[in-house]
């Protein structure tokens, strides 16, 4: 108790130092964390926590960069008509045809595919006799004539003694007995030359010819085509105005250009 009494004081003194030191120390622990809890409200307000966006689809403009990046070739020949310095035509079927030596289409693609003679044909079809004479019966047969009437075959009616022509020809001479000759001599009015008609046998002379034409860029066939017709392919119509042996002439009805076209059987 003496001890008490006599250091009481500096015991007092020792305790209120132990509490200060130790609530400098709990004040240092106190500050720390009323630090980190301000550190953390500030962040709150500052930087608020948000949904994370999704990703963003590039998918599409990943393809258009890779489209960028690879090398394309532009087909000036077939799919781009309109910068080719080349000339294009095209077919009633739709088919796109390239010019290049003019052959393509137009006369120069038409072909002659025939050529066939056209005949004056005289024969001796029938043979009459009565009390004044024999009387001759001569077919005449015009292939080359403009109208289909006119072609059809058709009788001349004639005696050996008449020297009067008709429309076709006037009897020279005969040849035999008149009721039963071997040939009949006549002379033809448009050209002036003899023609012998045999017994069994008709006399013929070309008089013209029709042409078979082909047209591949259309796929166009023209049969029996005479001098005179017209025929129309490439957008263009042309006048047939001669044809013979070897070739058949083409008219350009826009122009009057004239184009021959070759036979080659």
């Amino acid at each position: 108790m003496d001890f008490l009494k006599k250091h009481y004081e500096k015991i007092l003194l020792g305790i209120m130092l132990v509490g200060l030191i130790g609530a400098l120390v709990a004040m240092l622990f106190y500050v720390e964390s009323d630090k980190e809890d301000m550190e953390r409200r500030a962040e709150s307000v500052l930087h608020p926590p948000v949904k994370a966006l999704p990703n963003l689809d590039l998918t599409a403009l990943e393809a258009a960069v890779a489209r960028h990046q690879a090398a394309y070739t532009l087909n000036l020949e077939r799919t781009n008509k309109l910068f080719n310095p080349m000339e294009w035509q095209k077919t009633p079927d739709g088919q796109l045809i390239k010019i290049v030596t003019g052959s393509e289409v137009g006369t120069g693609a038409a072909v002659v595919t025939a050529i066939t003679p056209l005949y004056l044909v005289l024969s001796i079809d029938q043979i009459t006799t009565n009390e004044l004479g024999a009387r001759y019966t001569i077919g005449v047969e015009r292939q080359a004539a403009p109208t289909i009437g006119k072609r059809k075959k058709q009788s001349r009616y004639i005696s050996p003694d008449e020297k009067k022509p008709n429309d076709t020809f006037a009897i020279v001479s005969v040849n035999g007995e008149l009721a039963n000759p071997s040939a009949v001599v006549v002379k033809l009015v448009d050209s002036g030359e003899l023609a012998t008609i045999l017994r069994d046998k008709p006399w013929r002379r070309i008089d013209g010819y029709t042409a078979d034409l082909r047209y591949d860029p259309e796929k166009r066939n023209f049969h029996g085509l005479r001098a005179g017709d017209k025929v129309a392919f490439g957008g263009t119509e042309y006048l047939v105005t001669d044809i013979s042996g070897k070739e058949l002439i083409l008219s350009d009805q826009s122009n009057q250009k004239k184009t021959s076209l070759l036979f080659a059987p």
